[in-house]
């Protein structure tokens, strides 16, 4: 394989680039973001063909846009894939709670195209064993035919606010559209919406109701966590509902110490 300056050299010369037109059309870059660092010297230049030194995340940019290179592939010619970095989220496991935000990214994934004629979405199944046939389709088209507005979220590993009906380490859809928080009598505690809220502490999915211009975030009962009584809109807001989840079953996150929780304001 091409080290990655022979690939940008190779790529200069098929575009019929001279070094100083690459150092000219940087320089216009620069200019228009008012920025010296997207500027690339002939020597930094030859430097990139020659000694594969890594450009900086601005000559990136600037090689990117010169040589009408998408810049996760040019990435990829440093040894940088950006389509794994959904798989390294591991790597970390963020205590808090917190909005994801992520794009989708534009590659290609593979869908199923044709089901077996059995295949019943009552029934619980193997879907590896019902696919007759997967189709390539890239991903971003997948976003395209989302016909409601999500935003994604993490519950942090200190965050045991609805467990253990959601763990903490969970993944979350939310719906924005349902961020109005409904009344009700539930006959289960899955039917009971659960909301996605920003608070001037941070994030939290919990069952919600409404008193007066006051929300109410309830926890699950068995979890450790205290009720929260907020002012609805000056110190909390309902992004949506929750309305998809991703969760591991094979993890438990025990706390060493619950974290104290500040007074809350009486209801009237």
């Amino acid at each position: 394989m091409d080290s990655s300056g022979a690939r940008l050299r190779l790529l200069r010369e098929q575009l019929g680039f001279t070094l100083r037109d690459v150092e000219n059309s940087s320089v216009r870059i620069a200019k228009k973001y008012k920025n010296e660092d997207y500027e690339i010297p002939l020597a930094r230049l030859f430097d990139f063909e020659t000694k594969d030194v890594v450009p900086s995340i601005f000559r990136m940019y600037s090689l990117a846009a010169i040589y009408r290179i998408d810049f996760r592939e040019l990435l990829s010619w440093f040894g940088i894939s950006l389509d794994d970095i959904g798989n390294d989220f591991e790597a970390a496991e963020p205590k808090r709670t917190h909005r994801l935000k992520m794009k989708p990214v534009k590659q290609d994934v593979q869908v199923p195209v044709r089901m077996d004629p059995s295949f019943d979405l009552r029934r619980t199944s193997n879907l590896g064993r019902l696919v007759e046939k997967w189709g390539t389709l890239p991903f971003t088209k997948l976003h395209e035919l989302s016909t409601e507005d999500y935003t994604y979220g993490y519950i942090g590993t200190d965050d045991y606010t609805m467990y253990p009906l959601l763990m903490p380490g969970t993944f979350i859809q939310v719906d924005e559209s349902k961020n109005e928080v409904k009344e009700g009598v539930w006959r289960s505690e899955y039917e009971r919406p659960i909301y996605f809220v920003e608070t001037r502490e941070g994030f939290f999915c919990s069952w919600c109701s409404m008193k007066g211009d006051a929300i109410i975030l309830h926890p699950h009962p068995l979890s450790p966590a205290p009720l929260r009584v907020l002012r609805y809109r000056q110190e909390a807001e309902v992004l949506g509902q929750v309305v998809g989840i991703a969760m591991r079953l094979d993890q438990q996150f025990v706390p060493a110490k619950l974290p104290e929780t500040k007074a809350q304001p009486k209801l009237n």
